[in-house]
């Protein structure tokens, strides 16, 4: 295997909840805040908002991380019927668990001493959520599927994350969350990659196979 010369972080339930898809963080703040919904009803809804999103401008550039949660939020209960009262007990829940996410991935990354490129399927805010947590100055660059227009699971973005590193793909490691958005479409760009397990978004049985390598923290990268 070629050494690793430079990283591909993904955003998204690898650095903002160590591997936890989104969809469950929600489900379990909704549990949190005895919400009155079955989590089928709340799936729905999720997908709902996020396809609302990714086909309507609605998050701004200047929107932080909590105005994002809050946006979302609002879609999922206007889907489900209920009030915008429990945006803010359940985007508090999220953020406060956040906060430590992303408290310990910055720490992991200003440890790694390779350059690094962030490559996420995000709404065109991306520069203000890093600055949000702290995560200014740790890119090389920023790669953000609402300003490029590509958007994973296509290959494509994770070959322009290695082009903004100036390496070759089997020189650089592409570290995320989801099997079928960063690790296979990564591998088919000729990168490396490192899949960070976590609560996935359904119990389908994984491949562990399709990784070149499994972590179950980010610190991980940093003590082998």
């Amino acid at each position: 295997m070629t050494e690793t010369r430079g990283y591909i972080f993904d955003y998204g339930g690898t650095l903002d909840t160590g591997g936890c898809h989104w969809g469950k963080m929600f489900w379990h703040a909704y549990q949190q805040a005895s919400v009155p919904v079955s989590e089928p009803q709340f799936r729905e809804a999720y997908v709902h908002a996020e396809r609302t999103l990714g086909s309507t401008p609605v998050i701004r550039p200047d929107f932080t991380f909590r105005q994002t949660l809050e946006t979302k939020l609002r879609l999922q209960l206007e889907a489900l019927g209920l009030s915008h009262s429990l945006i803010g007990p359940i985007a508090d829940h999220l953020y406060t668990s956040v906060l430590r996410h992303t408290a310990h991935s910055r720490e992991v990354l200003q440890q790694l001493e390779l350059p690094k490129v962030l490559v996420s399927n995000f709404y065109g805010n991306m520069p203000t959520v890093l600055q949000e947590f702290g995560f200014e100055g740790l890119f090389h660059q920023v790669v953000e599927s609402a300003v490029v227009g590509i958007r994973k699971p296509d290959p494509r973005i994770f070959l322009l994350g290695v082009e903004a590193l100036g390496l070759q793909p089997d020189e650089v490691t592409v570290v995320g969350d989801s099997m079928a958005k960063d690790i296979i479409p990564a591998k088919a760009a000729g990168c490396q990659t490192i899949w960070l397990r976590g609560e996935q978004w359904t119990d389908d049985a994984v491949d562990l196979n399709a990784a070149d390598r499994v972590i179950d923290d980010l610190s991980e990268l940093i003590t082998t």
